[in-house]
């Protein structure tokens, strides 16, 4: 699945970096956490958050993520966004909530990877 169709699914849009927006999902995370999502998260997967602000970029370049999924209807800061393009981190924003997201990606064979 592309982020493009991540987006679609969720009755989403991508707002930053639209043009990165072909990227490949292999997985998905869920956390409001950014320390989380730093230990956890794997390169490729979406990345399922109400965090709307910068430094959600430096994590997920940090962790090469697909995508930052930015659930409830939350609108991403302008800087955000502008580091998005900046480094290529598309973001999607969905009306939908995290578990509704999840959910969906699920239904269409993206998985958590996280082992214990």
């Amino acid at each position: 699945m592309t982020v493009a169709e991540l987006a679609t699914l969720v009755d989403g849009a991508v707002l930053g970096a639209e043009d990165a927006s072909g990227r490949e999902v292999s997985g998905g995370y869920a956390s409001d956490l950014l320390s989380d999502v730093m230990a956890n998260a794997q390169d490729g997967d979406a990345w399922v958050t109400l965090q709307r602000h910068v430094n959600t970029i430096a994590v997920a370049q940090l962790k090469n993520l697909s995508a930052i999924v930015v659930v409830n209807g939350r609108q991403p800061e302008a800087e955000m966004l502008a580091r998005a393009v900046e480094h290529q981190v598309p973001v999607v924003s969905t009306p939908l909530a995290a578990f509704d997201v999840a959910g969906r990606l699920y239904e269409h064979g993206i998985r958590g990877r996280r082992t214990l």
